[in-house]
């Protein structure tokens, strides 16, 4: 199976993206298929074999679409445009308003003659038809959509306006005509409610339109972050050099306040990121030779050379514009109702429009006032409320997140993690630092120990050496030349300092040495009781002091461990270390269950019985080793900084590399789905009451009843508050 993007012209509203969505699943060979309104993509997974594209455009155009490729060179760039249409629409429209309705409600009011209700009634009426007609053809593409959809069997939101208003204009025409026989006549023309019904529908789209343009921030800030040009190190030269033409191994100069063109090594030069904006991480980054750099990032304070290790698709950037893309045009299975809905929603609406306004005819045998009826439903219904509900949360929480450091790769993941009961933390690398550090020494004289440990590890790579060595260098100690070094398998190290012998190692190397531990036994026990690893260290047969070593727990990973509990939601810690550790680092913690010495093929039986046992689970790694489990898991949370397997195996990524954004990433799924459900609420109650009311309900037991003109104005100002309400998820603090 193969699953590729593409973008589709001219939906508008709800019910275009299901005909789309219709369509496409009709054909043989397409296993799925999600069309997103909002971002005005299609994601479909098909076999090659059986369908292809042209498959695809014979359907979609036949249904009154456009389809096309969706890559670089149709990524076009937004331009602000002055909607001129629009302020001439208004301006034709508030005249029309002003003769029609000012003169039935003000008597007096200031009127040319040719266009007086009263001295020229013709007039009055042709006037309108002047001020109407032009209006129309401003917003012609609601009527080309509208009749063009509904003649394809797919009607959408321009079909009822499109419907609505020609209806109305028709009618009017004819009243025109009977003026001179009638007078009264100029009482029944609807011109103006076509003029403002189109004018209002055009100003909600263009509100909605620019609405939308923000819930789509988030890629946009993210694609502005690579810079167009890279300074090019040619020798002794620097050239400047299109950055999509920089290859691997080349090496670019940046200078302070520049982004850092692409992903790269620092060879030269040392300087502070500004990562800000791909990890949400405040705080800059010190980089010195042999530091990695992220491009996207800001170089703040100097002059550094990179070789370029990634470039294209490869670099963290492009992965996160990647995966903030498939969340957003994944649809979460909460839209799937709204979707459904949406499906049939224009054609109920049409029937319910038509079968309202016979009743009315037949019961009052006023043909004006059935048109009126039959405008004002086709008018109010709002399907692109539905349709808006989920994908601009979605969209919007989405953004959210990537501002905060934490990427979600669908709309599914979004949904499923406010369900979350149980979270279970790998704990090398996730909960704690992931390498060993010095975090005891005890000893009448610590500098003299650490010069002695020092010595004896230095030229070993093992983590504990590293963390001793580390030790010694921050402590600024002088590591002296150690002679006839020898490892002793599972014990320690053995060589000569300053023609002194030298041990380092467990109680039983300094044993069998006949050294005599009985001053540090007992701290030592205690320290191993805490799951940390002890050296002994003893010069001439003697013991000299004792060196605790262990990974460290992150600062925040306590904090992160509380977070959740306030949440109501338990916390498992999982590890390969022995149950002593294990059993220490989850008391600190507070986690409701600890598994100790686990191999990687078990942490992913671990996850089914919990989520057996519990309901849905998060899992939370790093690690090659974990990404079995975090497939197993419901939502698999990689931390950013592990490895490309857990990554890609991962429904969320935390890009700072803190255990604390894994409650923020539940905060932020269930503020999203709140969201959803007061969109889906309000999209259902506005319907479900503002159609009746405009069919005459109310009316019929003596009530208002709803002038087309209101109707557009409320269909309008619908999708505008869905969006409206999801965009205040962008001011939400996680």
């Amino acid at each position: 199976m193969k699953t590729e993007s593409y973008i589709i012209n001219g939906m508008h509203c709800a019910a275009c993206s299901a005909a789309v969505d219709r369509v496409m699943h009709r054909l043989n060979g397409v296993a799925d298929c999600e069309v997103n309104l909002i971002t005005e993509k299609m994601s479909v997974t098909y076999d090659p074999k059986v369908v292809g594209f042209d498959d695809f455009k014979r359907v979609i155009e036949k249904a009154g679409f456009g389809i096309e490729t969706d890559n670089e060179e149709n990524k076009k760039a937004d331009k602000p445009s002055t909607p001129w249409g629009l302020i001439i629409a208004g301006v034709l429209s508030a005249v029309l308003l002003y003769i029609s309705m000012g003169q039935m409600f003000f008597e007096k009011i200031p009127v040319p003659s040719f266009a007086h209700i009263n001295e020229n009634p013709l007039g009055f009426a042709i006037t309108q038809i002047v001020l109407c007609v032009p209006v129309m053809i401003i917003g012609k593409n609601f009527f080309i959509n509208g009749f063009s959809t509904l003649f394809r069997g797919n009607p959408n939101m321009d079909t009822l306006v499109a419907l609505g208003s020609t209806a109305s204009f028709i009618y009017s025409l004819v009243m025109t005509f009977n003026v001179k026989s009638n007078h009264h006549s100029v009482h029944s023309l609807y011109f103006e409610s076509v003029a403002v019904v189109i004018t209002l529908i055009m100003l909600g789209k263009y509100f909605e339109h620019r609405s939308k343009e923000k819930t789509t921030g988030a890629i946009k800030k993210l694609m502005a972050l690579t810079p167009d040009i890279s300074h090019l190190v040619k020798g002794k030269e620097v050239v400047d050099a299109p950055t999509k033409k920089i290859t691997v191994g080349q090496v670019l100069m940046v200078k302070p306040g520049e982004k850092i063109p692409l992903d790269g090594k620092v060879i030269k030069g040392e300087s502070s990121a500004d990562e800000s904006m791909l990890t949400g991480e405040s705080m800059p980054v010190l980089k010195t030779v042999g530091d990695n750099v992220t491009g996207g990032s800001i170089n703040q304070n100097g002059v550094i050379y990179i070789e370029v290790t990634k470039t294209g698709k490869d670099t963290t950037l492009s992965k996160i514009i990647q995966f903030v893309e498939n969340a957003q045009s994944k649809k979460a299975p909460i839209s799937k109702t709204a979707d459904k809905v949406a499906g049939i929603f224009v054609p109920v609406v049409m029937c319910i429009a038509l079968l309202s306004s016979v009743i009315w005819f037949i019961t009052s045998r006023d043909i004006s006032f059935a048109i009126k009826i039959f405008t004002s439903v086709l008018v109010i219904a709002c399907p692109c409320a539905l349709g808006l509900a989920t994908p601009t949360a979605v969209m919007v929480g989405t953004g959210l997140g990537a501002s905060n450091g934490i990427l979600i790769k669908n709309g599914e993941a979004l949904e499923i993690t406010h369900k979350v009961k149980v979270v279970a933390f790998d704990k090398t690398g996730t909960v704690t630092v992931g390498k060993p550090t010095v975090t005891d020494i005890v000893s009448d004289d610590i500098n003299h120990i650490l010069h002695l440990a020092s010595a004896a590890e230095t030229g070993s790579n093992h983590p504990i050496a590293n963390a001793v060595l580390e030790k010694a260098k921050k402590d600024g100690i002088d590591v002296p030349l150690a002679d006839g070094t020898v490892n002793i398998a599972g014990k320690g190290i053995k060589c000569t300092v300053s023609g002194k012998e030298i041990l380092v190692g467990n109680s039983t190397l300094l044993e069998e040495n006949g050294v005599d531990l009985a001053g540090f036994k007992e701290k030592a026990e205690e320290l191993s009781n805490m799951g940390k690893t002890v050296m002994f260290v003893a010069e001439e047969k003697g013991a000299v002091g004792i060196i605790a070593v262990a990974d460290q727990l992150k600062p925040t990973a306590k904090k992160s461990f509380d977070l959740l509990k306030e949440m109501n939601i338990k916390t498992v810690l999982l590890s390969g270390d022995n149950r002593l550790c294990a059993e220490y680092i989850g008391e600190i913690l507070s986690a409701n269950e600890v598994f100790a010495e686990v191999l990687p093929e078990e942490k992913a039986e671990i996850i089914n019985n919990l989520k057996q046992k519990y309901g849905s689970v998060m899992m939370i790694g790093d690690g090659i080793n974990d990404a079995p489990a975090l497939s197993s898991a419901d939502i698999g949370c990689a931390i950013g900084s592990g490895s490309d397997i857990a990554i890609e195996a991962a429904d969320i990524v935390l890009m700072k590399n803190n255990p604390c954004d894994v409650a923020r990433a539940v905060r932020l799924s269930r503020l999203t789905i709140k969201n959803i459900k007061q969109n889906l609420s309000w999209a259902f109650c506005y319907n479900s009451i503002c159609i009746p009311i405009a069919a005459g309900v109310l009316y019929a037991f003596g009530g208002p009843l709803l002038s087309p003109m209101l109707a557009g104005l409320a269909m309008s100002l619908s999708s505008v508050f869905v969006v409206g309400n999801a965009l205040r998820l962008r001011f939400k603090k996680l």
